[in-house]
């Protein structure tokens, strides 16, 4: 057994699971390039027992990066090509009839996995799309009146072009709510794009990650007690009142229709809370919900139509009540 898979997630110290989500990035970095913010947001996610949209244009390793993830993890994942044609039951599974024992028998669909990647979800229309609520929110699927639990942990990391693009469906703003962060992966600078056709015509193989040298640098274990650090992580109050008065300001903007929400102001804090135990800290400051606010929050807006066309974006009108409202001290 490689000696890096034998050691991943066996201590459960939150110290050594610390630097074993630390050792992601660069694990990662041998089959992506340049994208850590994305790894970032993947990992505070899975501290958080959250979901990920990614959205970016084709073609800038969004598939490639959820992979080397689960790679890297140790974990379970499962494709799912969302299509115009397909079906829920095309997620969740189905009730499929043996006629030897002339009963009907369950047959798991691929929601049933650690890490499940929900390709181009905005190509499949709404119908489909909603058979993730329940799996998403609750971390079950219920076929013919029996609920099924889904492993544990359990992260859907759905990709979608943007919505500007022909033949997509833009998400429904419930299943938006459903995810704990939105995060673009952009174009890649010129020095990352040479740097991925060195790699190329080096031979990587972007199918084959065992061979571009992605390993399993942690595991499930390391996983819970990494979880079970973030949970001891230290909010005062007035980070507490900080968080809702960011809230409370998207729901005042001039420029928006929907501000966010009591769940998102939750996801917040906790997102906030994780990225402080990643830098190492047992406390959260004004700056750890900075860092997280554009990710947490931007899918959780709705822009008024005369601001959209002004070239306002979600993420500008964030910005600008991040440097209005009060920093506590």
């Amino acid at each position: 057994m490689d000696p890096t898979t034998d050691n991943a997630g066996t201590t459960g110290d939150p110290g050594t699971a610390r630097a074993s989500l630390e050792a992601l990035r660069a694990e990662i970095a041998k089959a992506v390039v340049g994208q850590d913010p994305a790894v970032t947001g993947l990992v505070v996610a899975l501290l958080c027992r959250g979901h990920v949209l990614l959205e970016g244009v084709p073609g800038v390793a969004k598939t490639l990066l959820v992979r080397a993830l689960a790679s890297a993890l140790e974990l379970d994942t499962k494709r799912v090509q969302f299509t115009p044609d397909l079906m829920p039951s095309d997620v969740t599974g189905s009730l499929v009839y043996d006629t030897r024992s002339a009963e009907f028998s369950f047959q798991p669909g691929p929601v049933f996995t650690n890490l499940l990647l929900a390709d181009e979800i905005n190509r499949t229309p709404p119908k489909t799309q909603s058979s993730l609520l329940e799996a998403m929110e609750e971390r079950q699927v219920t076929v013919d009146g029996t609920p099924r639990p889904l492993p544990d942990p359990f992260l859907v990391a759905a990709t979608q072009n943007p919505v500007e693009y022909e033949g997509t469906y833009p998400l429904p703003e419930a299943q938006l709510d459903r995810f704990l962060l939105k995060l673009t992966i952009p174009l890649p600078s010129r020095q990352d794009e040479i740097d991925v056709l060195t790699r190329h015509a080096e031979g990587f193989n972007p199918r084959d990650l065992r061979s571009a040298g992605v390993r399993p640098v942690a595991g499930p274990a390391d996983l819970e007690a990494a979880r079970a650090a973030v949970a001891k992580t230290t909010i005062s109050p007035e980070i507490t009142a900080y968080v809702v008065d960011i809230c409370r300001a998207t729901r005042e903007s001039p420029s928006l229709t929907l501000g966010v929400s009591p769940r998102g102001a939750t996801a917040l804090l906790a997102t906030a809370r994780a990225w402080a135990w990643l830098t190492g800290r047992d406390y959260v400051i004004p700056d750890d919900v900075k860092a997280l606010a554009l990710p947490t929050l931007r899918h959780r807006v709705q822009l008024r139509p005369e601001a959209e066309m002004e070239g306002v974006t979600a993420d500008s009108v964030i910005n600008a009540i991040l440097a209005h409202v009060p920093v506590p001290r």
